[in-house]
This record gives C-alpha cells, structure tokens and sequence, in this order.
C-alpha cells in the first residue's frame, strides 16, 4: 500500500481512521492562523513602538517571547470558540467544514486543545513577557468567549462589544515592551478597533444568509440591517481618516500624514462603494482593502517612528 500509514486517532469519531497530516492540519485550522496573522502583525507593532517609545533597546529574544505567548493565546480563544459554535457552525456553509463542525475532531479533544493553549500561552506571557501583557491577553480571552460570543446569537451590538478584546494586540505588544501603556498606545488600539466594523460589515454582508442560517444576529433583520451597515461601515471610516493622520504627529509629519491621509481615504472610498452598492463584489473589495490597509498604515508607523 503507497502513502503515508493510516493511523487509527483516539480524538476522531469512532470507526474512523485519518493519516497523520491530517489530523495535525485539522489542530492546526482550529488555530485559525489567517487571522493569528494579523494578530501578529499588530502585535509586534505595539511591541517595537513600546520599545522606541520607552526609550528601550529593541531585544528580538523579547519580541519572539511576545510573538509566541500572544499567539498561543490566540490559538486557544480560536479553538475555544470553535468548540462553543460548533453546532452553529454545521450550519454554515463557510464553516461546516471546520474540524470541530464537521466532527473530525470529538469536542472534548478540541476542548482540551483550546484550554492547554490558551493556559500555556497566558502562563508564558506572565513569565516572559510580563504581568500586565499577560493580563491584558487573558482578559481578550475572558471578555471574546464569554461577552462576544454568546452576544452574536441575542444582538448585533455584539460587533461593537467584540471590538474591545479584538483590538487589544497593540497593546498586549506595547505592555511586554515597556510595562506601560500611555497614549501612543491606546492611539493603535484606537485604529485597531474602528478598523474591525468595516472589516466585518463586508465579511457579514457577504455571508448574511449563512449567519441567518445559523441564527446568528451579526446584522438586524428587516429594514434595519441596510441602516446599520451603513453607520457600522462608514462611521469608523471617516474616524479612521483623521486618526490615521494623528498617530504621526511625532514625526516625519508631511510624508506620513500625507501618505495615512491616503490611506483612509482609499480604505473611505471602498467603504462608499460598498454601502452605496451593497453587492458581493463591492464587500470582497472593502475586505480585501481592509486587509491591505491594516498592514500598511501599521508598516508605516514603524518605518516612519
């Protein structure tokens, strides 16, 4: 027989049998690790200006201690929330696939899984990277599974209530570089949470009937839900612009202000078209500026700081 050995995984349904590369490819998509990328991204943005701005010299030993406990962290909320939505997420297309939702893996497996990374990474940051950035992770955790998640099936405020823990990477990056957390700091924050409601309006309004689907209340029904991705999409936007302007105000002032004014407005105008349009193309436009954007502008900061 050609090919890897078939393994028989304890953490499987019964009966089934899976090859090795496989089951680590499920472990590894409950991490969700298209999203711990931007995490990271973010992350080690917070962590070098908190070095630059403290006046500290940049360690990359620290860097990676951060990168690495922040990542766990992450991993373990990912898998944690695919373990609570599991049933939910059978029900969508976009998710039924999932290791959890299609029952490749058994929940007390994933559930394991989600606890051991999460306590690990919460336990490393605490020693490596500090107290406080181990704070700041646990209560992104506490405050995404357990006030976020449960929200997305009573209310679409849910959106702006998981917008505080999803913003909190800058600052988990800037606590373990310098222990503080002044202004500069909350200013990333700042752009990090107005970036997430155009970022998920598009994300929502492509996969509506999925959401409804499965219950999910990420968009009011009726009349309202036009009303309400249009203020959710265009009102960070257009706070987007003049913030993106302020976080260079240190330094390098024309380049970089001309160059973040650019920016939103790139990032405003797709926002316009998709609200005006309201079409699947016009929201896969806005998600991939917004994926785009966030890099850039963070890229920017550092180059220009």
């Amino acid at each position: 027989m050609s090919g890897e050995p078939l393994v028989t995984a304890l953490d499987t349904p019964p009966g089934r049998c899976v090859t090795a590369s496989t089951l680590l490819s499920d472990y590894w998509a409950l991490t969700k690790p298209e999203v711990n990328f931007l995490i990271l991204i973010t992350t080690f943005a917070g962590f070098y200006l908190g070095c630059a701005n403290a006046g500290r010299q940049f360690s990359f030993l620290a860097l990676f201690n951060t990168l690495l406990g922040t990542l766990l962290v992450a991993s373990g909320t990912a898998t944690l929330n695919q373990y609570i939505e599991r049933k939910f997420d059978a029900q969508m297309r976009r998710t039924a696939r999932r290791p959890a939702a299609a029952g490749r893996l058994e929940p007390h497996a994933v559930l394991a899984f989600g606890i051991v990374l999460s306590a690990v990474g919460v336990f490393y940051l605490a020693v490596a990277a500090g107290v406080l950035a181990s704070l700041l992770a646990l209560l992104t955790l506490l405050s995404y599974l357990f006030l976020y998640t449960p929200l997305k099936r009573r209310t679409p405020l849910c959106v702006l209530v998981g917008a505080f823990p999803g913003a909190m990477p800058p600052l988990i990056g800037w606590a373990a570089a310098s222990g503080r957390l002044p202004m500069e700091a909350w200013l990333l924050y700042a752009i990090l949470f107005l970036w997430q409601f155009p970022h998920f309006m598009a994300i929502a309004w492509m996969y509506r009937e999925d959401y409804d689907r499965a219950g999910y209340l990420m968009l009011p029904k009726g009349n309202a839900r036009i009303a309400f991705v249009i203020l959710q999409t265009l009102v960070p936007l257009f706070a987007l612009v003049p913030i993106s302007i302020l976080q260079f105000w240190t330094g390098h002032a024309t380049i970089s202000n001309c160059t973040g004014l650019l920016l939103g407005l790139g990032f405003l105008y797709l926002g316009l078209e998709f609200v005006l349009q309201r079409s699947r193309v016009a929201a896969r436009r806005l998600l991939a500026a917004s994926i785009v954007y966030l890099p850039l502008l963070f890229a920017l900061r550092i180059t220009l700081h």
